[in-house]
Order: structure tokens, then C-alpha cells, then sequence
């Protein structure tokens, strides 16, 4: 089963770069992990993944139960022109309940159950036989005489009268079922019926042989006799003239878990088909397999918290979180590998696991290990660096041969320009929800070298930062533009508490005031709001 890896939602460059390494190192070890993303890929970490010629992680919406992450059960399905005889048969071989009728293309025509067999034999048209010749001759074990026609579509009789008595009954629409009565076979010839089914295993003589041939009339001759033949004559007909083709309920295996609860709870059936967006049939499922659902397998990077992850957390089976924040609200029904370490990037620690396991590492990967790293730390200017940040891209950059402080630089460039991005995307390139002493507080942070453009988006983002404490019943929402060359912070805000910030730094902090310094939103913002929440309550 594949294993997502992926970091949190509006991912920053060391959440790409760490889903990417980390899934690199888990394939090592022999796992199906795969590199993800919840939302867009920003400037800068495009520029990282150019640079290295690294694909995008996969984006997925969510990691909620979907139709395919259930066990469902697969059975061959038959096509529509199978006889109903034959479908019966393979349900009894192999302890079916239920078929899937499908086209060449293995697309759903239909379904066809035990019940829709008895019904079709109790409720059925016992007169009229649409089979192809061939189907005949296969159910019946027969042998084709002649063979002037392959597809039969007519109705059914069994001849026990003298000839004269059908004399005018008989047409291209007669199929009859008789025993070695030359005189009604030679009539029936002449009539131009379609098919005589000879029974008891006879044979004709030649010249009847020749005349159904110059009149182009098809005769089988099988084992059975006349009562037997007549009695499962109507089973030779073609699945599709008793399968359920209209208003099937049937699942897409994309659909998640919860879409079909209300289908199930108004509905009995024992089967329910499953197909792919092509309609293309892929099994079924009943009640029993919704009991034990495969959840789909995450391993978290870079965020520890349920409000900054996927869609549909509760609903996954994490099996492992590497990072470096404060630990969060995210709990699992086992124990788990938890890693979590104060330093100032998630590469940090999963160069170090490459280390562990001794695993090489290729280039492509260290220098995405790098980026993550100095992109973090702000290029070791961050208060979060920690001397293993430092001695992390000092050993990966012996394979590199970076010029540190001009790569570093070309991706901040890369990164910081906020041309062609809405408010809504400059904004939430790198927004994170809080609860910080039982308040919820949302942070952005922006780093750019562009301050006159968010100067001239200060009352369009004020407005939607009002929104969004509004809509989201935010205590706070803060937006940090954080430049590199000056080291220190513009922040503006929105908060029920009008001093907060004020009380957070110990001055006046009016909208768009510089504090120097202030580059950490995990170290030096969110530990002083939380100093200033305690000292207003």
C-alpha cells in the first residue's frame, strides 16, 4: 500500500523539500512512499525544484476513505451475450452471488444476481428465444447440421402435431424444437424458419440437409430429448435479456466513505458494482466490507498539528511525524515513530536519518535537503538555526559545491517577488492556525524584498484578515512581512484584544511597525502572544 508523505497545508520550501527527501529515503528502505502537497507549489521551492530538476510532489485534497481504499471483492465479469445457463454455472462454481455484465472494453453494462435468474425462469418470456448460435450449441452440448445464421431472435415451439395441422403457423420468426419427424422438418424448411432444434441426438438425411441450406434455415441437433430440451431452451438466451441495466447504484471508487452511508441506509441490496471514472468495472462491496476500511497510510513532515494538515486526518492511519515545532494536537490510536527536534529545519532531521540508516545521498536530493535548510533558517539568520543546521549543509554541500550565499540569495530573489498573486495568495502562501492558551490565533508570514507592493495592498489585506478572524472566530490574525536584508518584521493585525501586540513586544506597536529583530514566527512571535494572552486573562 502506497504511503503518503507529505507537509503542511500552503507548504514553504522545507515542507516540499522534506516530503521529497523523506519519501526518497523510505523507497530505500523498501517502501511505497510517495512525495505530496496540499496546496501550490510557491516561487521559491519552484525555483529549488528547477534548479535540481526534482518533480513536483504529487498535490492531493485530502486523505479521507475513498471506495478503492476498501477491500472489496473482484469477480469476472461476463459479457452481455453470455447465456444465462453459463452465468448461473460460474455463480455456483465459484460461490457468486452477484455478476457484473461488461462490455468488450470491461465497461458496466449491467448486473445480474441469483434472484434475477429465478425471476427471469418464474416471470420470464417462455416463448421467445434471443441467443446467438453459437451460445445454443455450447449451453445445449449440440451439433450444428447447418449453420446459416449466428444470431436466433424468434419464438419458440415444440412441434407434436401432424405437419398439416401447422400448415400456415410457421415463418421466419419460428424457432422449433423437434424429434426426427421428416415430414415437420421438411415443412418447417419450406415455412423458412429460422432454427429447428433436432433432439434425441439425430441426424437428417442429405437432401433435408441441402434444402435447409438453400433456404437458409440453421439446424442444431442436440443430446437431449424433447421434454428436457424444451424445458431449459429459454436458459440458452443472452444474460442481457434478464440483467438490471437501469438505475444501478453503483460507486465510483473515488467517492469517499461517507457519500455512501445514505445510499446504504435506504437501499438492501446484497452487491453494490464499484467502477473507475470510465465506468470501467473494478469489483463490489457490500456492508460487511465498509466494517473494516483500509485507511490510507501518512507520514507527516514538518507540522504536528490536525488545523495545518490534510482533510480527513481522523480518518488516516499516520504512521510517523518528523519536525521541528511545538507539539501539537495530533494523537494516534498506536504508537508511532515521533521525531521532533529543535532545530531550525525539517531537512535537519531527515539528513540526519539518511545518516542513521547510511543510506547515499543523491545530488538532487542534497541539494533539496539544502534549500529546506537555508530557506528555514533564513540562511543561517534566523534565530532558529541550531549548529546542526549549519554542520547539515556544510556536509551535504561537500557533493554540491554551492556558492552558499549566492544560491541562497537567487532563491530569496526567486521567492520574495509578489508579482501576479492575489491578496488571498500573498496571504496565505504561508498562514498557520494556532491555539495558543485556549485562543485561536492565525499567523502569516511573508518574506520579500518587495515592501513597496505590500504597502500598496495594506487596506485589501487589513480587510481580509478582518474576514478572516470573523469567518473563522480567529482571536487574533497576524501578518508578518519579514525582511532578510533588514532582519526584522512589518506587522499588521487584527485582534479582539486592542493591546496585545503592545503588551507581546512592551511598546507601541502600531499597524506596519518595523520590529527589528523579529524573523522567527515559532520562536520570537508566538511564545510573547502567548506571554501577552496569559497577562490580559
Amino acid at each position: 500500500m502506497s504511503i503518503f508523505v507529505f507537509g503542511h497545508q500552503h507548504p514553504d520550501t522545507d515542507s516540499i523539500t522534506s516530503a521529497i527527501s523523506l519519501a526518497y529515503l523510505k523507497k530505500q528502505q523498501g517502501m511505497d512512499a510517495i512525495p505530496c502537497r496540499l496546496d501550490a507549489v510557491s516561487k521559491e521551492t519552484q525555483f529549488v525544484l528547477d534548479y535540481f530538476h526534482l518533480p513536483a510532489p504529487k498535490k492531493i485534497d485530502n486523505v479521507r476513505i475513498q471506495v478503492k481504499d476498501i477491500q472489496y471483492d473482484f469477480t469476472q465479469g461476463i459479457t452481455p451475450e453470455c447465456s444465462i445457463l453459463t452465468a448461473y454455472q460460474t455463480m455456483v462454481q465459484n460461490h457468486f452471488e452477484t455478476l457484473a455484465v461488461l462490455d468488450e472494453l470491461e465497461n458496466l453494462q449491467g448486473i445480474v444476481s441469483m434472484k434475477d435468474i429465478a425471476m427471469g425462469l418464474i416471470k420470464g418470456d417462455f416463448y421467445r428465444l434471443h441467443t446467438s448460435l453459437r451460445n445454443l450449441a455450447t449451453t445445449l452440448g449440440g451439433t450444428l447440421l447447418t449453420e446459416q445464421r449466428k444470431q436466433i431472435d424468434g419464438e419458440i415451439s415444440v412441434i407434436a402435431f401432424y405437419y398439416k395441422t401447422i400448415q400456415g403457423t410457421l415463418g421466419p420468426d419460428s424457432i422449433i424444437i423437434v424429434g426426427d419427424r421428416y415430414d415437420i422438418i421438411q415443412h418447417a424448411i419450406e415455412s423458412g424458419v429460422q432454427l429447428i432444434i433436432l433432439t434425441g441426438n439425430n441426424t437428417l438425411p442429405k437432401e433435408l440437409l441441402k434444402m435447409a441450406s438453400d433456404n437458409a434455415v440453421s439446424i442444431l441437433s442436440v443430446p437431449q430429448n424433447t421434454f428436457h430440451t424444451a424445458k431449459i431452451i429459454d436458459q440458452c438466451n443472452y444474460v442481457s435479456t434478464i440483467m438490471r441495466s437501469g438505475n444501478i447504484i453503483k460507486f465510483i471508487d473515488t467517492q469517499y466513505l461517507e457519500e455512501l452511508k445514505d445510499e446504504l441506509a435506504t437501499t438492501h441490496f446484497r452487491n453494490y458494482p464499484v467502477v473507475d471514472v470510465s465506468n470501467r468495472f473494478v469489483g463490489f462491496i457490500n456492508r460487511k466490507h465498509l466494517m473494516t476500511p483500509e485507511r490510507k497510510q501518512v507520514i507527516l513532515v514538518d507540522h504536528n498539528e490536525s488545523d495545518q494538515s490534510a482533510d480527513g486526518l481522523e480518518e488516516a492511519q499516520i504512521l510517523e511525524v518528523i519536525d521541528h515545532h511545538k507539539i501539537g494536537d495530533i494523537s494516534t490510536s498506536m504508537p508511532i515513530s515521533f521525531r521532533n527536534k529543535p532545530v531550525g529545519s525539517t531537512c535537519t532531521i531527515v539528513a540526519e536519518m539518511y545518516q542513521e540508516a547510511n543510506i547515499p545521498i543523491p545530488n538532487e536530493i542534497a541539494g533539496a535537503m539544502v534549500s529546506g535548510v537555508l530557506s528555514d533558517t533564513l540562511y543561517f539568520k534566523s534565530p532558529t538555526t541550531t549548529p546542526q543546521d549549519r554542520e547539515t549543509v556544510k556536509m551535504l554541500n561537500k557533493q554540491l559545491n554551492l556558492n552558499l550565499e549566492k544560491y541562497a540569495m537567487e532563491m530569496f530573489q526567486a521567492g520574495t517577488s509578489l508579482e501576479g498573486q492575489s491578496t488571498e495568495d500573498v496571504f496565505y502562501k504561508d498562514f498557520k492556525s494556532f491555539y495558543l492558551e485556549g485562543e485561536k490565533v492565525g499567523i502569516s508570514q511573508v518574506f520579500t524584498l518587495d515592501l513597496e507592493e505590500i504597502n500598496k495592498r495594506k487596506e485589501s489585506l487589513q480587510s481580509l484578515m478582518e474576514r478572516i478572524k470573523h469567518d473563522g472566530s480567529y482571536y487574533m490574525v497576524l501578518l508578518l512581512v519579514t525582511d532578510i536584508i533588514k532582519e526584522g518584521s512589518f506587522v499588521y493585525y487584527v485582534s479582539r484584544a486592542r493591546n496585545l501586540l503592545s503588551t507581546a513586544f512592551a511598546g507601541p506597536v502600531d499597524q506596519g511597525a518595523f520590529i527589528p529583530g523579529v524573523i522567527s514566527r515559532k520562536k520570537q512571535v508566538i511564545p510573547k502572544i502567548v506571554e501577552a494572552i496569559l497577562s490580559q486573562k
